[in-house]
């Protein structure tokens, strides 16, 4: 799963709130990220291996998929542990998990369940009841990183590996940094709050391995995964955001139609500095996180 910014507040931010809000907002883009799954195994599928890797994901594992959205990942996961392996796919949306649920049914995937759970809640579980956990893209929303990774401590075992997706910086994700910028020109809308959640939270240098020990991971590696969004036009990127990013409507909520439609038309124009001979290449680079409980 992935996609979702933080609100913006004009004083302070409501961790509430925000949960509130990313909730309501997979609960829109359910169906839309769901459709879009071909183009999120493509545009992830390398950074998704690597996560699987670095997690020690094989043969009769027991995984723990956190944030886990439509499940393109999760069935890649159950596919690796094999019909002895068992993975729990959990996400704040039980439209989106339904989704999930319907993909490993259609694929015969037995070995796949899925449960309603935020993600900074898995302490609910059974203590040392999974091999692996892994986070596609799901790390960065969590309002309290260390709660949600306390959690997913207490779900691992010991010596159980857990990974985690991340954007990289802004300037190397335009396909996603130059539309939030113009949004935010655009609305008027103040930047992020130091230490709230959103796209880029652990994705400056040393960030992401630093918040995996601080919370008592050991053995920890990053590895950064050249991940570019290819489509056949600007306008399809634009496509894939208007339908799939509910934060990116969030943001333009105090916008009138007109005001709207002008502020895609000048995303679409940016993003076409990436149309090459071959297609629309939109830049975009993960960091792929990793330690040992």
């Amino acid at each position: 799963m992935a996609e979702t910014l933080a609100p913006v507040a004009p004083a302070a931010f409501d961790p509430d709130k925000f949960r509130q809000g990313t909730r309501a907002q997979w609960e829109s883009a359910a169906e839309a990220w769901d459709r879009w799954g071909p183009l999120l195994s493509r545009w992830l599928g390398p950074a998704t291996e690597a996560m699987l890797d670095m997690a020690g994901v094989g043969p009769g594992s027991r995984v723990l998929d956190i944030a886990a959205g439509a499940g393109e990942q999760t069935l890649t996961a159950a596919r690796r542990a094999g019909p002895a392996g068992y993975v729990l796919a959990t996400d704040i949306s039980p439209a989106i998990l339904r989704y999930a649920q319907a993909a490993a049914r259609r694929e015969g995937l037995r070995n796949v369940e899925t449960q309603e759970l935020d993600g900074e809640r898995h302490d609910q579980l059974p203590a040392g009841s999974f091999d692996a956990a892994i986070s596609r893209v799901g790390l960065i929303y969590f309002p309290d990183q260390q709660r949600a990774l306390a959690g997913i401590r207490h779900a691992l075992r010991p010596g159980g590996r857990f990974a985690a997706v991340v954007y990289s910086t802004p300037d190397r994700n335009a396909f996603f940094s130059v539309p939030v910028g113009i949004i935010r020109r655009r609305a008027q809308l103040p930047p992020p709050l130091p230490g709230q959640p959103g796209p880029f939270s652990l994705g400056a240098e040393g960030v992401l391995q630093r918040t995996l020990e601080q919370a008592g991971f050991r053995d920890v590696e990053v590895r950064r995964v050249d991940s570019p969004v290819r489509l056949p036009t600007a306008a399809e990127c634009v496509r894939f955001e208007r339908e799939s990013f509910g934060a990116l409507h969030q943001m333009l909520a105090g916008m009138d139609e007109a005001g709207r439609a002008d502020t895609w038309r000048e995303i679409e124009e940016a993003l076409q500095q990436y149309e090459t001979p071959e297609g629309f290449v939109g830049p975009c680079e993960m960091l792929v996180g990793a330690g040992t409980r």
